[in-house]
């Protein structure tokens, strides 16, 4: 279990940033934010420990995650255990046993190598005692049963067979994870010429050398930001005024675990590795956190970094690996389909953002939409290519017209072909935008949604169902906001439209029959296996979507639409989480589904073969398959149908 002994200070200015994003500390006013901010601790807990251990640990810190990830569970009286929670950065624990005084009342273990800011239960009791909001805060959140039994039989049932290509910090040493020998420069390079070199190289840092030969310090891209460009220093300054010196040193045989508590408590982000006295190279804790392969942190970073598009095709297959450590781990169906979105959204953009420096600037402003799941923040392991091209509307001249089509067409294109090598099948309705149709001007997008709503024919429901979860992916967003908020502000308007909406979303039933058995396909290739997206997912989806146009809400995400419909009271807190619930187990259930597929080396899929699943997993999805009867019941309350 991790003990909490004199754990080294945290930086006040970095805890500030990093509480003035946080709930509910944010809310606190400024002046005692920043006197709080400078009692925080911090402390480091590699992947597995025990933070707290139920009913034995004395909670001494309410703890926030800054970085990495822990997992919260309960062990019940006859041993099982039943999932809590997932806690990712700005996620906390503690506040439960230090408002109760008593011993921790869950299990918390670090699902992967984490950081936290720490703040003694003294303090945290002092601002629960003197502001009765931010102590509303934990009490509104400390029933957390959202979670039930089913969750803990399906990772029991489901443990994923996984090739650990990860980092042992206990065992992996640096001369293991050092990459390339130094960069040294001398004294006399200018700053402007350090900034280049580090830019060719794609390095963070680069070692200076005195007249005498000797090395005098390290010069990083922070040193450079903050001793240069903030200080308005000309460019043509030496390096030698703005090197960081002491160097601080580490064998190339330090265990990483060793390397990163040193980093940690010296307050330094690069230590210099030697051999036999000898300099080899320069190692940071980015080099370290990369090595482990699984982390989210890690492939972001990594992602970023590529300067060529080539090399993104093999890092955007790494994304199901990381999926299936978020799984493992015990993570909910919200927060991986999200992560999954992000990772994504890093791939698409990095391919953008190359292809625009191949291509040269663009004529015009322009904005990359993604649709249907992507739009959403909801794609799994199975995503096809949903997306278009929205460009301003460009001068009623011809030159200028026809030089902006050539341009979004090969932009369009070549973006397409890109993603279709990082693994994202292209669409087979071709929703795509190497499809001219998908590729237009800010008032032809305007138009066609403005004939959709005005003249709802049945393909004007279908391309609903995928162009109205559009959001802006890359370039100027506020294009895509722009064409978000008209949207808004006109669907509300159309109830001819809403009504044929409500129409689509009634006709698919539950895929149950009277005597509340799966309805399975009965031939071709998944016969007797039940099509979880189509028939269970999909009346959810299509539920939060036409209430959300009915009454004008942006959201695109249908957990976030749901949460809006109920904060601005059109459903009920019980019908909200009623639905939450059962979309939320059977995304569980697909997603795992998806991920055993992929490990097996089969195309994932929404096929589902009940005699795979559980009689607590049965009972639990037709449950689910029920509240679609619900709302159903409450549309036709909600929104006039004519037949």
């Amino acid at each position: 279990m991790a003990k909490q002994e004199k754990m080294p200070p945290a930086d006040p200015v970095v805890v500030l940033a990093f509480l003035e994003q946080t709930r509910p500390f944010k809310d606190l006013e400024p002046k005692v934010l920043k006197k709080i901010s400078k009692e925080f601790t911090q402390d480091f807990y590699p992947r597995g420990t025990t933070i707290y251990e139920q009913g034995v640990s004395e909670v001494t810190h309410f703890q926030i995650v800054s970085q990495g990830g822990v997992k919260v569970w309960s062990t019940n009286s006859d041993g099982s255990e039943r999932l809590v929670d997932v806690l990712g950065e700005h996620g906390y624990f503690g506040a439960l046993g230090i408002i109760k005084q008593s011993k921790a009342n869950h299990m918390v273990e670090a699902s992967e190598d984490t950081f936290c800011y720490l703040l003694s239960s003294e303090i945290f009791l002092r601002l629960v005692q003197n502001y009765p909001a931010f102590a509303q805060y934990f009490l509104d959140r400390f029933p957390s049963d959202v979670i039930g039994f089913a969750y803990s039989e399906i990772r029991d049932r489901k443990s994923l067979a996984l090739h650990p290509q990860g980092l042992y910090l206990f065992t992996a040493r640096i001369k293991d994870i050092l990459k390339r020998p130094p960069e040294i420069v001398d004294g006399s390079t200018t700053v402007q010429e350090a900034a280049k070199k580090m830019t060719q190289l794609a390095i963070g840092s680069l070692l200076v050398e005195d007249q005498n030969g000797e090395l005098a310090g390290i010069v990083t891209d922070n040193d450079l930001r903050t001793k240069v460009v903030a200080q308005g220093l000309s460019y043509d300054v030496p390096v030698a005024k703005v090197v960081s010196s002491p160097l601080k040193f580490i064998s190339d045989d330090a265990l990483a675990f060793d390397v990163l508590l040193q980093m940690m408590n010296q307050q330094v982000h690069h230590l210099v590795v030697q051999r036999d006295n000898k300099v080899v190279g320069v190692i940071t804790a980015h080099d370290i956190m990369v090595e482990q392969g699984t982390s989210p942190i890690s492939l972001f970073r990594e992602i970023v970094a590529q300067q060529r598009i080539q090399d993104l095709y093999a890092l955007a297959r790494k994304i199901p690996l990381v999926v299936a450590t978020l799984m493992q781990e015990g993570g909910k169906a919200p927060d991986i389909t999200r992560m999954t979105a992000v990772l994504n959204d890093h791939i698409v953009t990095r391919v953008l953002s190359l292809l625009e420096e191949e291509m040269g600037p663009a004529p015009h402003p322009w904005c990359w939409i993604m649709l249907g799941s992507e739009g959403r923040r909801e794609q799994t392991l199975s995503t096809d290519q949903d997306n278009a091209l929205l460009y301003e509307n460009p001068p009623e001249e011809w030159s200028r017209i026809k030089a902006a089509k050539l341009y979004y067409r090969q932009l369009g294109n070549e973006a397409v072909k890109h993603l279709a090598e990082c693994g994202y099948k292209l669409c087979n309705g071709k929703m795509m935008a190497s499809n001219p149709h998908w590729r237009k001007p800010y008032k032809s997008w305007q138009a066609y949604f403005d004939r959709w709503m005005a003249s709802p024919e049945p393909q004007a429901v279908l391309h609903a169902t995928i162009f109205f979860d559009f959001r802006a992916g890359y370039g100027h967003f506020s294009l895509g906001e722009e064409l978000k908020g008209h949207v808004a502000k006109e669907a509300p308007r159309h109830g001819l439209f809403l009504m044929h909406l409500a129409k689509d979303c009634l006709t698919g039933k539950p895929p149950l029959t009277f005597f509340r058995d799966f309805v399975v396909e009965k031939d071709g290739q998944h016969k007797n296996r039940l099509d979880l997206k189509t028939r269970g997912l999909v009346p959810f989806v299509d539920f939060a979507r036409v209430m959300s146009l009915k009454y004008g809400i942006k959201e695109n995400n249908t957990f976030d639409r749901l949460e809006a419909l109920h904060a601005a009271g059109h459903i009920s807190r019980e019908f909200y989480v009623e639905i939450r619930e059962a979309y939320d187990f059977q995304m569980q259930i697909r997603l795992l589904h998806q991920l055993r597929r992929l490990m097996a080396g089969q195309h994932p899929d929404n096929y589902i073969d009940p005699v795979d699943l559980s009689d607590t997993e049965k009972q639990t999805l037709k449950e689910a398959f029920e509240v679609i009867n619900h709302i159903q019941s409450f549309l036709k309350g909600e929104i006039r149908i004519i037949e």
